[in-house]
Order: structure tokens, then C-alpha cells, then sequence
């Protein structure tokens, strides 16, 4: 093998290596994100035509459960909670990667008034509704799935916008007004904000 040769070749390896490794410390040091599946716009919108009634049905147990003065925003992660932040009497918790059956989450939902069947019953309706994670309020936030370093939501108000606050959620890039009482969200809280990917801005 002539040495010109012999160059490119090395100078092609010690390259592949360097973007390997960079790949592989991307992939652990985030769990593995960037090699999840890609969602679209249209995937959140199919979803919730396919199964309207059972998000519906999430925001109705979150509103009756949730006692006044107090917030939750639960994902679940494959039978644990991926996130169990809670607030009450504005003093907030943020926890992460819990064991759904640890003496920590029984703490917790004894700070929120709930029992374990509450969080059981929260998970199997999310389940029916293929989504992942509920937080209280108005808009009940519903989370849906993870898309690479984003999330997609929908927030469920409890009455149908107006004009001028469908306005205001159609101005910027990670909302956008879908129809009724329903505002679609791509975004994500550890990177900040991520606009609806193929966005084009409304005048």
C-alpha cells in the first residue's frame, strides 16, 4: 500500500472514531434520546382524533383529584415515574426516576392527598390515551410522547379559547392553536424552547 493511500486511510479512521465516541458519550449522557423515535405534528394531531374521549378522560380525573393549592406534573417510564414533581401551599418538589413502590412516592402522595390506586388509575388512563405524563391546572397539560430532545403535548383548557387567546397561543412557534379547547405544544423544559419542527410563523 503506497503511503498517500495509507494516510487517507488512517485519517478516515482516527475521524470515524472521534465521531463514534462522540456519538456514544451523546447517546449515555442522555439517556439515549437522539436514537428515539421522531414524531410529527400530524402524529399528535392523529392521536388525539383517534382518541379524543380518553384524553378528555385524563384531564376529568386530574381536575377531580388534584385538591385546590395544590400542582402535579407526572410522567410515568416504563412501570416508575420518569418525573413526580409536586406543589403544595406554593413550596415546590422536583423529583426524578422514582420506583413507583418506594417509601419516597408513598411521601409524596401523601403530601397531594392521593393513594397508590390514584396513581395506578392516573397511569392506566394515560395508557388508554397512548401518553405519557398529565400536569394540573387550566390548561391540563397531557404529554404525549418524547421526540428526540422534545416533548409533545396538548393542553386541554376547560373552555374553548376566544379569538384573542387563540391569537396569542398562534403568535410564537411552540404552541399552536388545533381547534375548540385544544392547543398543541412542542417543546422541552431541560433545553428551553424548541418550535414545532417544519414552523412556519403566522402574520
Amino acid at each position: 500500500m503506497n503511503r498517500p493511500v495509507k494516510i487517507l486511510l488512517n485519517s478516515f479512521a482516527i475521524i470515524t472514531m472521534i465521531f463514534g465516541g462522540f456519538y456514544l458519550f451523546i447517546y449515555l449522557a442522555f439517556d439515549g434520546i437522539f436514537s428515539g423515535p421522531i414524531y410529527s405534528k400530524q402524529d399528535l394531531i392523529e392521536n388525539y382524533e383517534l382518541r379524543k374521549s380518553e384524553i378528555t378522560e385524563v384531564k376529568s380525573f386530574i381536575d377531580s383529584k388534584v385538591p385546590a393549592g395544590r400542582y402535579i406534573n407526572i410522567e410515568f417510564d416504563n412501570g416508575d415515574l420518569g418525573i413526580f414533581h409536586i406543589q403544595k401551599d406554593g413550596k415546590h418538589q422536583s423529583n426524578w426516576d422514582l420506583d413507583i413502590d418506594s417509601e419516597k412516592t408513598d411521601s409524596l402522595l401523601n403530601v397531594i392527598g392521593w393513594t397508590k390506586n390514584d396513581l395506578e388509575k392516573l397511569e392506566s388512563k394515560l395508557v388508554s390515551a397512548n401518553c405519557i405524563s398529565a400536569s394540573s391546572g387550566n390548561p391540563t397539560k397531557i404529554g404525549w410522547q418524547r421526540s428526540a430532545m422534545a416533548k409533545y403535548y396538548y393542553n386541554v383548557f376547560d373552555d374553548n379559547l376566544n379569538d384573542s387567546l387563540i391569537d396569542v397561543y398562534n403568535k410564537g412557534c411552540v404552541h399552536i392553536f388545533y381547534k375548540d379547547n385544544i392547543v398543541l405544544e412542542y417543546g422541552s423544559g431541560a433545553f428551553g424552547s424548541i418550535c414545532f419542527p417544519s414552523y412556519e410563523r403566522q402574520e
